[in-house]
Formats: structure tokens, sequence, C-alpha cells
């Protein structure tokens, strides 16, 4: 429906913004939502992210389209920019940071990079949907390691596309 709907923690519905379009506040397939420690709400879709503050309203636009976003402790925005087979960061303000990555099979490389998420330590976890595994990057960028391989055993994937890491580090 090209909006975000927002509910409490016992999935009552409190609220919903958005609709279809490429204006500001209106999105084209949103696949991808993070929220900093301001409550601000950041939503990845096919042309760009947008902004918005935690009731909804629209602050701002910057990057390209991508499938997932994450935020990191420090305000810091993540974009699994999917058709272009990489990652791009950027500020709280929504300024470049730096990108990393291309198309291939070689670590560090990416298959149409879907889901991300950032632990507490600023490392940053791909979900590489097209190389069925998970990489894990430092904060500049830089590969650290990886794990999964295709299959649908355990420790296996078949296409990951979502990634989460909780406080103590666990994906």
């Amino acid at each position: 429906n090209n909006r975000i709907q927002k509910f409490d923690s016992s999935g009552s519905f409190e609220a919903k913004f958005g609709s279809s379009g490429s204006g500001d506040g209106e999105f084209y397939l949103p696949s991808g939502i993070a929220v900093n420690g301001s409550g601000e709400i950041y939503v990845a879709d096919i042309s760009r992210i947008q902004k918005f503050s935690s009731s909804g309203s629209f602050e701002a636009k910057f990057g390209s389209g991508g499938w997932g976003v994450a935020v990191d402790s420090s305000g810091n925005i993540y974009l699994a920019d999917t058709s272009n087979w990489r990652i791009q960061t950027f500020d709280s303000g929504g300024n470049f940071i730096l990108e990393f990555g291309s198309n291939f099979i070689a670590d560090g490389k990416f298959r149409s990079p879907s889901g991300i998420a950032v632990d507490s330590s600023r490392n940053i976890y791909v979900a590489d949907y097209g190389n069925n595994r998970i990489q894990k990057f430092d904060s500049s960028g830089s590969f650290v390691s990886k794990f999964g391989s295709f299959g649908t055993g355990n420790g296996e994937f078949w296409g990951p596309s979502g990634i989460a890491v909780d406080s103590s580090g666990n994906i």
C-alpha cells in the first residue's frame, strides 16, 4: 500500500503515513525501515531514503534507492543499495560518508545485498541475497568475515533478505 503503519507493543494500531507516489512523504515500493535513538524514522524505497519525525512528518530525503536500511547509535545511516551491489553510509544529516562493495562473489563483494544491521561496536552485517550468505564489515567498510552457504540446513541460506542484531550481538 506504499505506506508506513505504526503499532504499539501490544499490536494496537496507532498511526499511518505516506501514500503512493514520488513526492516528499510518498513511497514507491518501500522495503526498509529503521528508527534512530530519537525516534526519527528512515524509510528506503526504490528511489531514495526519506526521514520522518516520530509522528510521521516528512523531514528530508537523500541517497539512492535500496532494500535495507539501518541506523547506528551515533545516528549514521546504512543503506543496502541492492541494484548497485554496494553499501552506502550517510551521517545523521543525510550527507554521504562512504560506500563499499561491488558485484561479484568474492569476499566483500555482493550479489544483491538486501538486509543490513549494525551492532553496538558499529560492525555492519549484510544479508547477501544472491550469494546466500551473511558478510560482516568493520565501520570503515573493510571485510571481516562471512558465514552461511546455499541450502536449507542449519546455517545455510536460500536468498537471505533480512537481518537484525540484538543488544548482546546475536545475529
